[in-house]
This record gives structure tokens, sequence and C-alpha cells, in this order.
């Protein structure tokens, strides 16, 4: 069970380095475990293709096995089959990306982005986890739910909500107003409006439209947040009735 937990915790490990090839040394550090073991696992999922390797065998990376399991859940998933005709016409309507993303532990994992077209892309965006207090979609899910994130708040930018009496505060403004703001507090240069999608108890999606915010006037913001809302009627309508697992 130990061996399983490490091989997970290493597979986890290359996949949150956006493709940034590790070092033996690095992957140790990180998993408080021995060199040799890790070596020893490393060169075991080379072997099978979830870890790629180069030439000289000291630079590891996440390998292709791993795309079979994430483009089938991707594929399968009832409620992003529900969603993404009405997130398409959304991004269409409003000329902005627009994202769903669900809740794991503290963190957003970003299932699908529906880009504009208009904005260079400025990351990565399915499969990219980010902490939920740094984003629209995670702040509308902790407010629909009332958790509080139990660990440090990072900070990804000099406005991120760092303290948890700040980021309750910005909850309590989510509810009352329904829906959840980003205000450059996950990347630079972009406001994010976020809502939840109920179909699930307690909700585990949220959906979110990215503006940059030299065009996000206040008349915008109303008119975004309105766009989601219906989009959100749009696929509670049309998703399944069982809760997601």
């Amino acid at each position: 069970m130990k061996s399983a937990a490490r091989t997970l915790q290493l597979l986890e490990a290359l996949a949150e380095r956006g493709g940034v090839p590790a070092r033996l040394a690095e992957l140790a550090d990180e998993l408080g475990a021995p060199r040799s073991s890790v070596h020893a696992l490393l060169r075991t999922l080379a072997a099978s293709g979830w870890v790629r390797t180069d030439p000289t065998g000291t630079l590891y990376a996440i390998g292709l096995r791993s795309l079979l399991v994430g483009t089938s859940i991707l594929d399968s998933d009832p409620y992003l089959r529900a969603a993404r005709p009405v997130l398409a016409a959304l991004r269409d309507r409003l000329g902005e990306t627009v994202h769903l993303a669900r809740l794991d532990g503290d963190r957003v994992v970003y299932l699908t982005t529906q880009e504009s077209g208009r904005e260079p892309r400025r990351i990565a965006r399915v499969g990219r986890w980010l902490p939920a207090h740094s984003t629209s979609l995670g702040k509308a899910l902790l407010a629909e739910r009332g958790d509080l994130p139990t660990g440090p708040l990072a900070a990804l930018t000099p406005r991120t909500l760092t303290t948890p009496e700040a980021l309750a505060a910005d909850l309590v403004r989510t509810r009352e107003r329904g829906y959840a703001v980003d205000d450059e507090e996950n990347t630079p240069g972009l406001r994010c409006i976020g809502v939840a999608l109920r179909y699930a108890h307690p909700v585990l999606d949220a959906i979110s439209c990215s503006v940059p915010v030299d065009r996000m006037t206040p008349e915008r913001e109303t008119e975004v947040a309105s766009a989601l809302l219906a989009a959100r009627t749009q696929i509670e309508d049309t998703a399944p009735v069982q809760g997601v697992f």
C-alpha cells in the first residue's frame, strides 16, 4: 500500500510541473522518500509509458499513458456532455473565454475551456489544478458549500486573498450578489466571474468567464454574471439527476 501511494504521489508531482522535467533528487525531496525507492518507481513507470525520460535517463516527465486516463474521464463524464454546448454558446454570446472546473479538496481542476480566440492563451487550462481560494470557480463553490480551506492560502498574485478572514468576508459578498469574483487574484490582467452548478449536493462543479480588466466595466460585469446564471439554469436543466461521484 505504501508503494502504491508513493506511485500516485509521484505521478501527481510530475503532472503538476506543467511539462517541466524533474531530476531524481527533486522528486525524492518533494516526496520525502529515499532516492533509491523513487528511482525504482520511475524506472517501472517509464517502462510502462506512465513516465518519460530523456536520453540520458536523468530527467523525468509525465508520460503519454496518463493521457488515456485523463481523456477517458473527459469523454465519459455526463455533466461535461451537458455543459459543453451551453458553454460554447456562452462563449459565442459574450466573446470571452469560459471554463468548467470541479472541486478536488482545496483546489479546482479545469475540465473544459472554451477559448474566445480574442486573446493569446495566458495559461493551459484543461487538467490544471489551481487553489480554490484564488479563482472565481473555487470561491463560488466554497460560498455555496460553506467551506473554508484549512491550510495556508498561497498568494498567486499580489491581489490574492491570503487570510481566512479576508476569504470568509469575500464569500459573504459572493452569496449576497449571487456570483463569485476573482479580481486579478489568480492571473494578472484578468477579472473572472464564477457561479456554482447545483446538480450535485454538495456542489462540486462551477463555470466561469474570464475577461481582461480593461474590458470589465461594471456594466460588462452585470452582463457576464447574468449570462452565466442563465447558462447555469440551462446546464442544470439538461444534466443527469444523480449527483457527481
